[in-house]
């Protein structure tokens, strides 16, 4: 029982004393046996059971063969009260508030009855509320039934009234407790539903990151394999430009040996001395003349046009990535195919693209192999199964 400080400051200690002993639930004074709840809040045995079974409608009596226990609410605080299989007999008696019920109802029943303790009649000052007016639902005495306004109306006893609106007082509030017990599962269930929409979106958004980072480390690597095929082509072409560079330098520097040959025996004075040397001069300029031809590079060889990438329709492809359906909406657009609907076509949601076969769909396109052996040869690019994982 929850003392209050108020008790022992109000005026009339005795009426604050009662209003602490009343039942939360019946709300009348605590009758025997008094249960008190694990959250120290007491309750009649009788209002507990109410409770009880209202929030468990399928637990049977003590006497049954069902062993397991069941659960209620406080009505004062809204704790959970987990109970054994014994239910409400299971709980422990709070001996201390019924002696209290005890003292106090000895020492009420020894006070004089005062005025101001009954209702009374407002019509009839001296005449107390003792019956019940079923025709007009109100309360009167017995002078107002003899010789006032409900003369010609139906009167019943107060008691009988008094007992039958309280049970349906009684069987109201344990519907309301009920049905609040209802309310609680239901929010228990929606927080556990939020939380794993919570926790399952958090685990979506981790696989879809894994599969990009997947899809970026592809891309990635294709992009690292085809500007190694560029590089190979540029060493080949520019290994062949200097070898020829090299082949053309040579034959100058041999030809400007010649011309200083030449040179100098054009110089010599002598007729003799110069027809000894001339004749096998000239055959040596016109031998190198006639061997001296070289290796020449096509027009456009330095160009490397050819080595380019179209990935517009990957770009499309990544565009139209989207989320799988579920089985409801692939059954729904199933039905519309077979109900001849004409509506414009629209992109299904969910429509899963391959990421490896876009990436296996770029095509390079080498250039030509000229006659001087220095291009690259043609390559294609390894399928989706002999890319490494």
């Amino acid at each position: 029982m929850d003392f209050q400080p108020s008790i022992l400051r109000d005026g009339s200690p005795m009426e604050s004393l009662e209003k602490q002993l009343l039942c939360p639930i019946c709300l009348e004074m605590f009758s025997k046996p008094v249960v008190i709840l694990p959250c120290q809040h007491n309750l009649c045995r009788k209002c507990a059971n109410d409770i009880f079974q209202a929030a468990n409608p399928y637990w049977q009596s003590r006497g049954s063969s069902i062993i397991s226990g069941g659960r209620f609410r406080c009505p004062t605080c809204r704790h959970e009260v987990l109970l054994d299989r014994h239910g409400v007999y299971g709980l422990q008696r709070n001996l201390l508030v019924e002696n209290i019920i005890d003292i106090y109802k000895q020492e009420f029943s020894s006070r004089p009855l005062k005025k101001g303790e009954h209702p009374m009649c407002k019509e009839h000052e001296d005449e107390r509320i003792n019956i019940y007016c079923v025709t007009c639902e109100v309360p009167t005495c017995s002078m107002c039934k003899v010789f006032g306004a409900h003369k010609d109306c139906e009167v019943a006893p107060l008691q009988s009234i008094f007992q039958g609106q309280k049970s349906e007082l009684n069987n109201c509030i344990s519907m309301l407790v009920a049905g609040n017990d209802r309310i609680q599962t239901i929010i228990s269930q929606l927080e556990d539903s939020c939380r794993s929409t919570e926790e399952n979106s958090e685990a979506a958004k981790q696989e879809l990151c894994a599969r990009f980072d997947a899809f970026a480390a592809l891309l990635e690597e294709k992009k690292t394999e085809l500007l190694g095929r560029i590089t190979r082509e540029q060493e080949d072409k520019t290994g062949f430009v200097q070898g020829l560079i090299h082949k053309y330098k040579e034959q100058l520097e041999k030809s400007s040996r010649l011309v200083e040959t030449a040179i100098q025996a054009m110089e010599e004075t002598g007729g003799a001395a110069f027809l000894m040397n001339a004749k096998q001069l000239i055959k040596t300029i016109v031998e190198a003349s006639k061997g001296g031809r070289l290796e020449k590079i096509e027009q456009g060889y330095e160009n490397m046009d050819a080595f380019t990438v179209s990935l517009e329709h990957l770009a499309d492809a990544v565009r139209a990535l989207d989320f799988e359906p579920d089985e409801e909406d692939e059954f729904y657009e199933e039905v519309e195919e077979d109900t001849g609907d004409t509506e414009p076509e629209r992109v299904v949601a969910g429509r899963a693209i391959p990421l490896c076969t876009s990436i296996s769909s770029i095509t390079v396109e080498p250039p030509q192999t000229g006659d001087d052996g220095g291009l690259m040869k043609s390559h294609s690019l390894p399928s989706p199964s002999a890319a490494p994982q």
